[in-house]
């Protein structure tokens, strides 16, 4: 077998028990790395720690890892403005998380002759959020909706990425100030993390709605 020596050295080609001896010495184990090759590469190393370091590794590749979900925002073509205010709101926070946001405007009985209405109320919650995102999909009729996507200018891993450093922020100024209530400075990390992570679907994209 050809082997590699606990720091990434070549030893050389030797035989099983010249290996096996060096292992002993080295109180090592001798695992081999590549059983196709010819001869086949084995390397001497802590297999435990081997193990618990490779699943850190994913463990880490898996938390950094960002899916972007499609979120769903509905609207009625005569929406109430203060009911606007709130769905932009929530439309602001999606896009903000790195995530695309589905609007559909709603038509009932004669409203479904006026899709204009539909058409300037999407333009105008367009035109409110185009510091945060973009139109992706134009708005189209399918039925009796309009629907529009708008896409994040952000990307979703540097949202995940400023949502960590707000919690960061939160657990230094907690520390720093030790009057305040731990469980408050516990549930603002949490509610800064779940910002963004809550709704990453590593299987596939979710869909959250609200209705007008």
């Amino acid at each position: 077998m050809r082997l590699v020596g606990p720091s990434g050295e070549q030893v050389g080609i030797v035989p099983l028990a010249k290996a096996l001896e060096l292992a002993q010495e080295y109180d090592l184990d001798l695992v081999e790395v590549a059983a196709s090759a010819r001869p086949p590469v084995c390397k001497l190393m802590d297999y435990g720690k081997f193990k618990y370091e490779s699943a850190m590794k994913a463990r880490e590749a898996r938390k950094n890892q960002a899916h972007t979900v499609i979120k769903e925002m509905k609207l009625r073509p005569k929406i109430d403005p203060h009911d606007y205010d709130t769905k932009k709101g929530h439309v602001v926070r999606f896009l903000k998380q790195g995530d695309k946001v589905k609007i559909t405007i709603m038509f009932r009985g004669r409203e479904q002759s006026r899709p204009e209405l539909g058409y300037r109320l999407l333009q105008r919650l367009a035109e409110d959020v185009q510091d945060l995102g973009f139109i992706e999909s134009n708005p189209k009729q399918d039925g009796r909706n309009m629907i529009m996507v708008l896409g994040p200018h952000k990307k979703k891993t540097e949202a995940m990425a400023e949502a960590r450093q707000a919690q960061e922020a939160r657990k230094a100024e907690a520390k720093a100030n030790p009057g305040r209530s731990q469980n408050a400075a516990d549930a603002d990390a949490v509610n800064a993390e779940a910002d963004v992570e809550a709704d990453v679907d590593v299987e596939a994209p979710a869909e959250a709605s609200a209705e007008a």
